[in-house]
């Protein structure tokens, strides 16, 4: 697990948010997400202050707006969606530009759009700030099930290690004359794919059993896990946004 396994989301950076255990940002951003999705459609006031927290984060993050918009474009199936439902959506209609558009849909298309946005860019702002690694450490202290973190761990660790497999593999048989971009050769593809996975798979098993004799019981060492947990402090500073936006959530509900 070393420093090198980062992922391409992550900005390096020393801000405040940079510097929170990870435990306290997931909880913030899942507490963030339940929010935005429990308020009323048609509360709009809220879905604008709920983009101002998150504009707030991301300036004390040092995350650049372009670079959280042009991550964002990873809901666009979702926006295309979102932008058939007026014509496609029962109901009253209205005009809009000169269309008879679905009323329903136009607000099931906000609906989409706006808490949507939210939560991709939540996502991606605890993605920038926190690291793969930490992500897995902040998950396993959070008491997620062993499996699950585990899974993750091993996957992140040998992640490399298989790309690496897979790319030798793929000179092999271009240096032997096969060109996977023709049908007929997807068969030599196929075969490779098997081959990796049992490759993989017998790596696994030779892992595991010199883990095992290495005294692994099932669970990472805690030196693994780097510095001790998120103290009562930090757990204060992480709850200003979620607990924000769980009071804008209950004023929404209350005045809609």
């Amino acid at each position: 697990m070393g420093a090198g396994h980062g992922h391409v989301l992550y900005r390096e950076s020393t801000s405040p948010v940079h510097r929170l255990p990870p435990e306290v940002k997931i909880v913030a951003m899942v507490v963030f997400t339940i929010a935005v999705v429990a308020t009323p459609r048609e509360a709009f006031w809220a879905f604008g202050a709920y983009a101002l927290l998150v504009a707030a984060v991301a300036a004390l993050a040092r995350v650049a707006p372009r670079w959280l918009l042009s991550r964002a474009l990873i809901e666009l199936p979702f926006v295309l969606f979102a932008v058939a439902l007026p014509f496609l959506g029962a109901g009253d209609r209205v005009e809009v530009l000169g269309l008879r558009l679905s009323e329903d849909g136009l607000h099931g298309a906000w609906n989409i759009l706006a808490k949507g946005t939210l939560g991709v860019l939540a996502s991606l702002l605890l993605a920038a700030t926190t690291t793969t690694r930490d992500l897995i450490v902040g998950l396993d202290r959070l008491h997620c099930p062993q499996v699950l973190t585990q899974i993750a761990t091993f996957m992140l660790r040998y992640l490399d290690v298989l790309v690496g497999e897979a790319r030798r593999m793929r000179v092999a048989r271009i240096s032997r004359g096969d060109d996977p971009r023709f049908l007929w050769q997807l068969r030599g593809f196929a075969a490779g794919i098997g081959a990796l996975f049992l490759r993989a798979f017998e790596r696994g098993e030779r892992v595991y059993l010199a883990m095992l004799s290495r005294g692994y019981t099932g669970r990472m060492p805690a030196v693994w896990q780097g510095d001790g947990a998120a103290t009562a402090g930090q757990w204060l500073v992480a709850a200003t946004v979620p607990v924000v936006a769980a009071s804008i959530a209950a004023a929404a509900v209350v005045l809609t």
